[in-house]
């Protein structure tokens, strides 16, 4: 079995959707400016500059736009550059591309298995423009295909009435109940959970879907993480338009990709700005906090449908479950005290943004 080397979570520059949902943080953001992606590197350059050699081995990548990471039709020749590359590729996506998925499914068998999908289940978008069936066949194209994917539901308070009726559909269309993640508010300070519900109502009410993803996410929601964290090192983010690939949402720009040259990878340590890693259901699972005691990323995933059948294809399983913690090698003491040296700036930034925002909640000045 290939060893997980890295994980980058790649954004994918397209800002408009076919579909209009409320919690959506586009919608939050006023972001519908109808820009789809369009790379200025051919799928054989990004995925020189992503080559096994620079990034240490296979890794897993994460594609997912600001809007739908479909739309544009840049995007899969670099996702088949990529697995042709030898890497693992997760796409975002709400499942309604049905020309993609067909593209998709022609891939040879041996990219196809490289290949997780993680359907965006947008319930009551996709009941409003009829389009429940359409999702539900793009889902088993690529079960039948021999790709992995995963259901995910976005948890809004409009959709509390409709938990039951959410349940049988997905059992009957997808053999399991599906996951369920967090709403989150991105304007918030604190980067809240976006619910009329207090947090703990929030977790009773979505809690009856019995989702690995949701309990993981529960658990780690509003923890300020304090211990020394490898993201730049273990996990990474990268804008594949720009080729920018920085520690973390809150951390340093390392390098750009495009440009030829040694990664300089380094951990941003006890540098996080953030007041919680609200994406840590991802990052901590593949060992960003090597300490940590988390379930492994298939297990967040998974599910066994009523039939005994998996949403995970084996291959996909197995590479999931392992930690880039175990399969590199962790810092000594110096470079930690290194890694939080350069980082010091961040340090600085996050107290000082701390002080302000107590000093604002307070009506200081």
């Amino acid at each position: 079995m290939e060893k997980l080397s890295r994980f980058i979570d790649c954004y994918i520059s397209t800002e408009t959707c076919n579909l209009r949902c409320k919690y959506c943080y586009v919608t939050q953001h006023n972001k519908f400016n109808s820009k789809l992606v369009s790379f200025k590197h051919t799928p054989r350059e990004i995925a020189k500059a992503l080559s096994r050699e620079r990034l240490g081995g296979a890794c897993l990548l994460n594609f997912c736009a600001g809007g739908e990471t479909l739309l544009s039709e840049d995007v899969l020749p670099v996702i088949r550059a990529l697995l042709e590359a030898g890497h693992y590729v997760m796409i975002v996506t709400n499942g309604t591309m049905d020309k993609r998925f067909e593209e998709i499914a022609s891939f040879p068998p041996k990219l196809r298995k490289q290949v997780f999908i993680k359907f965006s289940f947008h319930y009551l978008e996709l009941k409003r423009l009829g389009w429940l069936e359409k999702f539900r066949d793009n889902v088993w194209r690529m079960k039948e295909a021999g790709c992995s994917f995963t259901i995910e539901v976005t948890p809004s308070d409009d959709l509390i009435p409709y938990i039951d009726e959410l349940k049988n559909v997905s059992q009957e269309y997808f053999g399991a109940f599906c996951h369920i993640t967090i709403a989150r508010d991105d304007v918030a300070y604190k980067i809240n959970h976006l619910s009329e519900l207090d947090f703990e109502a929030y977790k009773k009410t979505w809690g009856v879907f019995d989702s690995e993803l949701f309990k993981f996410k529960s658990d780690i929601f509003y923890k300020t993480r304090k211990e020394f964290c490898y993201g730049g090192e273990y996990t990474l983010v990268l804008n594949l338009s720009s080729g920018d690939l920085r520690q973390c949402y809150c951390g340093k720009s390392l390098c750009n990709i495009y440009d030829e040259g040694k990664i300089p990878f380094r951990a941003i340590g006890h540098a996080c700005g953030y007041y919680h890693c609200y994406n840590g259901h991802v990052f901590l699972p593949m060992g960003a906090i090597p300490k940590l005691d988390t379930p492994t990323y298939d297990v967040l995933r998974n599910k066994t449908t009523l039939a005994g059948e998996e949403w995970l294809q084996p291959e996909m399983k197995e590479f999931m479950r392992q930690r880039v913690c175990d399969n590199r090698p962790r810092y000594t003491t110096g470079q930690k005290l290194k890694s939080d040296f350069c980082s010091i700036d961040l340090m600085m930034k996050a107290v000082l943004k701390f002080i302000l925002k107590r000093r604002s909640l307070r009506g200081e000045k």
